[in-house]
């Protein structure tokens, strides 16, 4: 299975033009060879996208689309998704060096987005409030205009479908900025809306620097939301110039996510969740379980038999349908992550399994790295605070639920967790305990588009997916509509 990638042109305002800022170079992580150069956006180039847009969005052609209208364009983009989902997969896959399994779900779920997303926008109500004197009063929600999104490198095509799905349906333009190091399947997104009749200048893809392209995009007064999904420290620069323009922002960012394993839990389920829920995607998910308390009275058990079933995890190809660990996306990432380990091994830690590169030849030239297990550090260390964004997990002991309530919360971010127990009520204390935005109990990693999904503290603000995350790209209206028919008595 091999298809064409896409060649060095960006979408914007609905043409196919050669981007006129520097060349960003993709690279297949698996072997390290050049997938494609791509030219990224300039400044000329972002403001063309916004002024295209504002054309657009301002068009009554789009602008008095009634929500049904609105919804077919939606579902059009949905059914274009799903019958290239193949192509986009393997595009998917060269840019990210994900497995192949994991990119043509990724892409099945960004079809089921804009699917999800057309169905709620023809269901959303607008509210008649109770009145308090003679006259009615109504809630009811209108665009934003032109909104950009910022999306990461980890799982581009879901984030895209994220962001961009509930934008156009709340009626918007969005500008969509992928991560440099994963360019190309945002261009594959682009070919399906463009083969959906999308009105040109309501989308455009906009690859560069997040110094050029998204410092532009943050910080143009005609750009009124940005949806951000990465870094903190970046999320925190964004915040801070929105709040320049008074301008609404979403922000989902890191995550160091505790998993709990209670005495009581199902093993070989707490196993295979865990696993999964730091080891798949080669760690590179902000919501990856990377703290893992298990609870003293199976504490040896239980790290005894994960152990043994990370060593048994198949580290492999992109491409091979057996792999489960697959490269990493960049080797200045896995450089970070070994640079992660090596100081939790000088400040004391014990390599339980893992740290290492993979030898021999089917990883030569790939940015492989072993699933790493760590142990022997208390909560305080930087292993346990800081998010590594890779195959590495540490493993701490606790002893009761408000010790491992006041563990898990003993950190900066809270973006989700995981619980592991057969005591219905006990997971329930603890999942209302744990300040997190996603509580997975019994199971990990699972995902609706109909949930909310987001983060606390310095795991971000707002909410996307869901009902509501229409709104999230909406501006809410009030009307009043007097009934009396007489001047108003202060006239008098």
């Amino acid at each position: 299975m091999t298809y064409e990638l896409p060649v060095d042109r960006l979408f914007i305002a609905g043409a196919w033009r050669q981007g006129r800022g520097a060349p960003i170079n993709s690279h297949f992580p698996a072997d390290g060879t050049l997938n494609r150069v791509v030219h990224g956006a300039s400044i000329e180039d972002v403001d063309l996208a916004i002024e295209r847009a504002q054309t657009a969005v301002s068009d009554p052609a789009w602008r008095s689309l009634r929500p049904h209208e609105r919804a077919r364009f939606l579902y059009k983009i949905a059914d274009g998704i799903a019958q290239t989902a193949e192509r986009i997969a393997y595009v998917q896959s060269r840019d990210t060096g994900k497995t192949i399994t994991e990119t043509t779900a990724l892409a099945l779920s960004a079809a089921g987005t804009f699917r999800y997303m057309g169905a709620a926008l023809e269901t959303l109500e607008d509210a008649l409030t109770p009145s308090r004197g003679d006259y009615l009063t109504f809630s009811v929600y209108e665009a934003l205009g032109v909104t950009a999104g910022i999306t990461p490198w980890n799982s581009p095509i879901a984030s895209d479908a994220q962001k961009v799905a509930p934008a156009l349906a709340a009626g918007n333009a969005i500008l969509l900025k992928p991560a440099s190091w994963s360019p190309l399947v945002c261009l594959e997104l682009a070919r399906v809306i463009e083969a959906s009749g999308l009105p040109a200048g309501l989308f455009s893809v906009l690859p560069g620097s997040g110094s050029l392209v998204g410092e532009r995009l943050v910080t143009d007064r005609a750009i009124r939301k940005v949806s951000f999904t990465g870094g903190t420290e970046v999320g925190r620069g964004i915040a801070r110039k929105a709040a320049e323009k008074l301008m609404p922002v979403s922000l989902e960012l890191g995550g160091k996510s505790p998993t709990i394993v209670f005495a009581d839990a199902d093993l070989d389920v707490a196993v295979a969740g865990v696993l999964f829920g730091v080891f798949s995607s080669t760690g590179q998910s902000c919501i990856a379980g990377s703290r893992l308390f298990v609870q003293r009275a199976i504490y040896d058990t239980f790290v005894s038999k994960l152990v043994a079933a990370t060593q048994a995890l198949r580290i492999g190809h992109s491409f091979d349908r057996t792999t489960q660990v697959a490269p990493l996306i960049h080797p200045d990432h896995r450089s970070d992550v070994e640079a992660h380990v090596r100081r939790a091994l000088a400040e004391g830690a014990e390599l339980l399994t893992g740290g290492e590169r993979p030898q021999g030849a089917t990883y030569e030239g790939g940015v492989y790295y072993r699933p790493t297990i760590l142990a022997g550090v208390d909560n305080a260390a930087a292993i346990c605070r800081e998010e590594i964004f890779g195959p590495v997990l540490v493993v701490l002991p606790f002893d009761d639920e408000g010790d491992v309530i006041a563990q898990g919360n003993d950190n900066e971010y809270g973006l989700a967790c995981g619980i592991y127990t057969a005591d219905f009520a006990k997971a329930w204390r603890v999942a209302r305990g744990i300040e997190a935005g996603t509580v997975w109990i019994n199971t990990y990693k699972q995902f609706s588009i109909s949930t909310p999904f987001g983060g606390v503290k310095d795991s971000g603000v707002g909410r996307e997916k869901g009902r509501e995350g229409i709104r999230a790209w909406m501006a809410q209206k009030s009307i009043y509509f007097d009934l009396s028919g007489k001047p108003h008595p202060w006239a008098r």
